[in-house]
């Protein structure tokens, strides 16, 4: 197979899974072989086994590292740091693409990025939607109540209960005002520690006094 018809059958897809080459192609050893050289030649990108992309200059459909996120690991959903700079609760740019999901604990270092995933049990995996990334490709996103949640829970050997200071002076959590505390509460419920409730009851006061600030 020519790479000019591969990329003529591909270029519009983000990403091209090698399973869906080998039910068109066939022979499997054979396309395996082909992928190789094509990578090795710069033609095409290897997010991981199975998962490549069109080289830059060549694919038509441009994802976002959110749409990544989410085909690289699944199921996920973007969140912790990543989800809270995009939603401006803390000031740090994240270079990482931050995920919740209910597998083990993994990352993939690609050239399009690094990606960082966190299990949580299935229980609490929800309070995500679904949002088109800035390359407008639909992806799954924590709501700014669960990156929270999802972010203080992984963390909570950094919390003391009673200390609220630690949300500004180590996390510079900011612009809280639309933060909805009944549902981070609700979303606290979900993960099954007495901590966490407490710790984000603690943070919901912080809110409030930064809404008087």
């Amino acid at each position: 197979m020519k790479y000019s018809d591969f990329k003529h059958h591909y270029q519009h897809l983000p990403v091209i899974l090698s399973k869906d080459i080998q039910e068109i192609r066939g022979n499997r050893q054979i396309m395996r072989n082909q992928l190789s050289r094509w990578q090795a030649q710069g033609l095409i990108v290897k997010l991981k086994r199975g998962m490549y992309m069109l080289n830059k200059d060549d694919r038509r459909a441009e994802p976002g590292r959110p749409f990544i996120a989410n085909q690289l690991h699944a199921p996920s959903y973007v969140s912790l740091e990543y989800a809270l700079n995009f939603y401006g609760l803390i000031p740090e740019r994240v270079a990482d693409v931050t995920s919740i999901t209910t597998k083990k604990t993994t990352r993939f270092n690609t050239p399009e990025g690094t990606f960082i995933y966190q299990h949580i049990k299935p229980a609490a995996f929800r309070g995500f939607k679904t949002f088109k990334d800035e390359k407008g490709l639909p992806c799954f996103m924590a709501l700014p109540e669960k990156a929270v949640a999802d972010f203080i829970y992984l963390n909570l050997e950094k919390f003391r209960p009673g200390d609220r200071t630690v949300f500004d002076q180590s996390y510079r959590f900011q612009n809280l005002e639309d933060i909805d505390k009944k549902l981070l509460m609700e979303l606290a419920s979900l993960y099954g520690s007495l901590k966490l409730v407490r710790i984000l009851g603690l943070f919901c006061s912080f809110i409030d006094k930064e809404k008087v600030l």
